[in-house]
Formats: structure tokens, C-alpha cells, sequence
């Protein structure tokens, strides 16, 4: 048995560990229940939780990020049903995912009741047959007691809302007008929104072949195409051939708005994973210099870039620290695409509103900070520094500016024309995600 387990990949020794050596790679249910624990046990990110699992049927981990996905964007109302009908902590605490991935697959009514209790059951036997029994009863508990246990959700404000009370009052606070609205958003599906790469061809031509692949699609932006109903990219038609990429909406205004132009020299300080500096690429010949604090987040980026057949000077270094990596040339155009508590796209990473704290935001403001002197100096007079965040906090946003201009009166906040966007702000709608812009020029 010893040798088997150590002829096993790294990935699969992690995930037997976690889950018991009898559950099958296959068990969609398996596999949700252990990304759950990951970042509700183990306060790992989804992604880092998805890096570490091996090789899957796509069907297989298709099926298991949709039940992982939904338990975490409704955590808040799912936790509130578990202590309600387990009346004891769980043990072990592993048994947590299974139960909110099988009660989500009750409430939301993916599956037949038989189907995702018998499942969930199952499921959990392989990986701990002693808990089969205590599962069950607290399952068919739920079904019994399901329209009361829903009104007592309504009474209960993390449960209704499915938000940590810390961020929904927040929202309330910033957005005393809209906050509801924004909550109801933000537990939705996110949208799936294509970039087409005009190096390649015309919009109007890709949209030719998904017309001839028989999907629907609306284009927005000035390179986008919305899909009403997402797909994998490997039903997109050219994607493997650099056609096309998978980007929000509101992450593609970035290139537009920084305003850059051929031959310029340009910094994207915080790259990876790469999208904006792709479009940036896409748009114009550069000098481009992409940084990122993670050699192996540049990974991926390097990838993606050589199949969109762009080419960018790629470095793992501290954006905050010049003397480590700046040449001493200026650059005419900056892209600060600084960390955040990722306020405005939990659509689409539901992790974050359980891994984010109250002391984040100011934590994160801190170093938003740093990075904009840091980079600042960087600049050429008459060039130009785009800060961006996908943030619905006013202290990484609107009062950042504030703070930068107070500090730099040589520093101009050329404001944004959008229609949809208040001071930079984009709130999320059914076709983008929430971000925030402001663009500063040296004078």
C-alpha cells in the first residue's frame, strides 16, 4: 500500500488525503465537496484549490465547479440549514462540504431530492462510511422542513443575503440606493463575454463563424461578443488558433482607456494573468513590460500570449520596488491593475466572500498606495497612469484618488467619458462585472 501511494501524482496524494483513498476521481459530487473545504477549511482560493486536483474528465469537472460554485455563492444560507439541522459541530469537519453541496443541490433544485440525496450519501460513505447515516437523516431533515427552514433564512441577514453581514453592510453603506439590487447581482452567474484578436481578423468576421457554429452572440465593447449561455473554449470556434479570448467587458475598457498608441513604452504592472496586456498587444505595437509578484502566474500569461501570436517582455518582480527591475527609461503609459479585495467580480470567484475579512480593504488600500509611488516617479511628464481595480469599495477607489491627488498636485485626473461608469466606477449588470478607473496624466 506504501508504494502505491507514492507512485501517485503529488495532486492525487493531496486529494486522497483530503477526501479518503476510496473516493473515485469520477464523483462530480466528490470532487465539489472537496473544492468547498478548501476554501471554507483551509482558506484556499478556488484556483489554487483547481491547480492541485490532477487530470479529469471535463464532463466530470464541468459538472463538480457548477455544484462547488453555486454551494459557495449561497454559503451564507447553506451554513445557516446546516446549524439548524445538524445541532452538533461536524465531525469530521470534511463532512461540511458534502452537506452544502448536497443541500444546495436540494434547495436550488439542480437534481431530482431522490437523486441528490442518495448522491451526497453515497459520496460520502466512500470517503467516511460511518457518517452515511448522520447525512442522511440531516438531508431528509431539510426535505421535511424545507419551507420552514426558508422562512427562518429570511430572519437571518448572512443567510438571506448570502453575504458576511461585514459586506453587505458596507455595500448598504456605499450604495445606500442600489445596495439590494447590487447583492442580488452579485449572487448571480456571471457573464460570459468574448475579446475577438484583431491582429487576426475583423469583429464582423468572427462574428461570421460563430454564426456559423450556430451560437448566439451580441457584440459589446469595441472587440467583444456577449454569449447569452456560456461555453467551453473549446467550442469557441478558432480559440486554440489565437482567434479569440475569454474576458469580461468590463476588464476591456483598460486598453481604450489608457489610451496608449504604437511604438509607446509600456508598463502593466500587475500582469498576470494577462488579459488586459493581450488587448493592449492586440491593439497596438509596443514596448510592453508586464511584472508580476508571481513567477508562476506568468506561466499561463507566457502560454496565452503565444497563442495569440503577441510577444511581451515578461519579469517576476515587486512592481513597488523599481531599483529591483527598472532600467531607468520612463515609460509613457502606466497599467496599475492593483490587488483588491475583488469586491466587484465575486460572480465569479464566490470564494472571495468568504475568504475576504472586514481589515482587508484597508490592508489592500495600504498597498495600492505603495505601488502608485512607487510607479509614479516612473512616468514621463505627459504620460499617463491608468489605475484600475475590480473593487466596489470607496477605500480602494474614490478615496485612493483622493489621497494620490492630495499627495502629487503635479498629478491631473483627466476623468472618464463613460456613460456607464460614475466617477469611474463600473457597477455589475447582466453584462459585466464590477471595476473602477481612474487615469492620471504627469503635467
Amino acid at each position: 500500500m506504501a508504494d502505491a501511494t507514492r507512485s501517485k501524482s503529488p495532486a492525487k496524494r493531496l486529494f486522497d488525503l483530503a477526501l479518503g483513498e476510496n473516493a473515485p476521481m469520477t464523483d462530480a459530487r466528490t470532487l465539489a465537496a472537496h473544492l468547498v473545504n478548501a476554501v471554507l477549511l483551509e482558506g484556499r482560493s478556488l484556483t489554487q484549490a483547481q491547480s492541485s486536483l490532477p487530470e479529469l474528465p471535463p464532463r466530470t469537472l464541468a459538472a463538480a465547479r457548477h455544484l462547488a460554485y453555486g454551494a459557495l455563492r449561497h454559503a451564507g444560507r447553506l451554513h445557516f440549514y446546516v446549524r439548524w439541522l445538524a445541532e452538533r459541530p461536524l465531525k469530521p469537519a470534511s463532512l461540511t462540504g458534502h452537506l452544502l453541496v448536497g443541500l444546495f443541490e436540494l434547495d436550488a433544485g439542480d437534481s431530482p431530492d431522490y437523486a441528490a440525496v442518495n448522491e451526497t450519501v453515497a459520496a460520502v460513505g466512500r470517503a467516511h462510511p460511518g457518517a452515511k447515516g448522520f447525512v442522511n437523516a440531516v438531508l431528509r431533515n431539510f426535505l421535511r422542513r424545507r419551507d420552514e427552514l426558508a422562512r427562518a433564512a429570511e430572519a437571518d441577514t448572512e443567510a438571506r443575503w448570502n453575504f458576511p453581514e461585514w459586506w453587505r453592510q458596507r455595500l448598504q453603506d456605499e450604495y445606500p440606493e442600489a445596495w439590494e439590487d447590487l447583492v442580488h447581482t452579485l449572487n448571480g452567474h456571471p457573464p460570459m463575454t468574448l475579446r475577438v484578436n484583431r491582429r487576426r481578423l475583423a469583429r464582423e468576421a468572427y462574428g461570421d463563424l460563430l454564426a456559423a457554429a450556430g451560437i448566439a452572440a451580441r457584440p459589446v465593447g469595441d472587440a467583444g461578443f456577449h454569449l447569452p449561455s456560456p461555453l467551453p473554449v473549446a467550442e469557441l470556434p478558432g480559440f486554440a488558433d489565437g482567434l479569440v479570448s475569454v474576458q469580461d467587458l468590463g476588464a476591456q475598457w483598460a486598453a481604450p482607456l489608457l489610451q496608449a498608441a504604437d511604438g509607446l513604452r509600456v508598463l502593466d504592472a500587475c500582469a498576470a494573468p494577462g488579459g488586459k496586456a493581450a488587448h493592449l498587444l492586440e491593439r497596438h505595437e509596443l514596448d510592453l513590460l508586464a511584472l508580476d509578484s508571481s513567477p508562476e502566474r506568468l506561466e499561463p500569461m507566457r502560454r496565452n500570449l503565444a497563442r495569440l501570436g503577441l510577444s511581451a517582455r515578461l519579469r517576476a518582480a515587486d512592481a513597488g520596488r523599481p531599483d529591483d527591475w527598472w532600467d531607468g527609461r520612463p515609460f509613457d503609459r502606466i497599467l496599475l491593475d492593483a490587488p483588491c479585495t475583488g469586491s466587484g467580480v465575486v460572480r465569479r470567484h464566490p470564494d472571495g466572500k468568504w475568504l475576504k475579512r472586514e481589515g482587508d480593504a484597508p490592508q489592500l488600500a495600504r498597498e495600492q498606495s505603495r505601488l502608485l509611488e512607487a510607479l509614479w516617479p516612473l512616468l514621463r511628464p505627459g504620460g499617463k497612469i491608468l489605475y484600475a481595480t475590480c473593487s466596489l469599495f470607496r477605500a480602494e477607489n474614490g478615496d485612493q484618488v483622493a489621497r494620490f491627488l492630495a499627495r502629487h498636485p503635479e498629478a491631473v485626473n483627466e476623468g472618464l467619458d463613460l456613460a456607464s461608469a460614475r466617477a469611474g466606477q463600473f457597477l455589475p449588470d447582466p453584462e459585466m462585472d464590477g471595476f473602477f478607473y481612474a487615469r492620471f496624466i504627469k503635467t
